[in-house]
């Protein structure tokens, strides 16, 4: 009988999950999952996961005293919100969670480096291993100066909002566990500039990620390539063979529903054979490729602020629910 797409794929690639919704994890049971603060704020506004939030929420609260604002408490449930999530998660994927780092801390080494610390201490109490966590760092110079502290530190770092291939190999010299290029987002920006459509292997995000694989293996590097953000089935399959791919579940859906062969096109055999020329990413340099590559320059900034946005969205819905809680709760007698 001839397989879907999806079973196909698993052959090849670790399949990632996406999502914040553990439903959709309980269906497609990836390896893997991954959560942003705009997958978290989503779930954390479906009904049936209401009890989590409101716990975290309660819990917080009692952390931090009567004296503390709604808005501070929200701060810290927030937090402990994606922690809450990422345990639910890993009762049911047999691989990692990867936790986000604020994004607002993206251009402060020292706050990213505090925070991915609290974060994997968190897990640490609730007897959850390291190997089990992967902290997801934006891919901004300071970030992944972070990352390489944490990583010696025996904390594993997927570097996000990844565009361009200076990213990537500052990533790979720092001893990142996992990078997480964004193939659609980039598909939307050459798009929006050219005018023009693409598809199959002269989709510009396919081309990235296919150039960035190729380099890792090629210069034997122990960092692995986790493709992300995909807009259509089409990007995934030209990439079957990446090390990970994290998937939505509209489109994992898709792949599960589609009967027709997947061969694969990513191989580091092939990646060995390619006449590729090592290049050095110092700070100038990065600096200075970061400048040049316009497509890397906006969609990093603006994926910051997405994900800063999103987190300021989950901490205000958090402080009204909070509020709501607390008004419905019985007085001290």
């Amino acid at each position: 009988m001839p397989q879907n797409l999806l079973e196909q794929l698993r052959q090849y690639t670790v399949v990632v999950a996406d999502t914040g919704d553990i439903e959709a994890m309980e269906k497609f049971r990836p390896t893997d999952a991954t959560t942003n603060p705009s997958l978290i704020t989503a779930a954390a506004q479906m009904p049936q996961y209401k009890p989590i939030v409101d716990g975290v929420l309660m819990d917080a609260r009692k952390e931090l005293g009567d004296g503390a604002s709604d808005q501070t408490v929200a701060n810290l449930a927030f937090q402990r919100l994606a922690i809450a999530f990422g345990k639910k998660i890993l009762a049911i994927v047999p691989g990692r969670i990867s936790t986000e780092v604020d994004a607002r801390l993206s251009y402060n080494t020292e706050a990213t480096t505090a925070q991915a610390r609290s974060i994997i201490a968190q897990y640490d109490k609730a007897g959850i291993g390291r190997d089990h966590v992967l902290i997801k760092i934006a891919s901004t110079w300071e970030g992944i100066r972070a990352a390489e502290v944490l990583e010696k530190e025996g904390i594993h770092c997927n570097l996000t909002l990844l565009f361009g291939m200076h990213q990537a190999i500052a990533a790979a010299e720092a001893g990142a566990t996992l990078i997480s290029p964004f193939v659609g987002r980039i598909l939307d920006w050459y798009k929006k500039d050219t005018g023009k459509d693409f598809h199959g292997a002269d989709d510009p995000g396919v081309q990235s990620v296919t150039k960035i694989y190729n380099y890792f293996k090629k210069f034997g590097y122990k960092t692995v390539v986790m493709g992300a953000s995909f807009r259509n089935i089409g990007e995934i399959t030209e990439l079957a063979g990446c090390d990970l791919l994290t998937i939505s579940p509209q489109l994992l859906a898709e792949l599960e529903a589609t009967v027709a062969d997947l061969p694969r096109k990513l191989d580091p055999a092939a990646s060995n054979a390619l006449p590729l020329e090592k290049i050095v990413v110092d700070k100038a340099a990065f600096e200075r490729m970061h400048a040049e590559d316009r497509m890397a320059t906006d969609k990093l900034k603006e994926g910051i602020e997405g994900f800063s946005a999103a987190l300021v969205k989950l901490e205000t819905l958090l402080a009204n629910r909070l509020a709501g809680l607390e008004s419905r709760a019985p007085a001290a007698v």
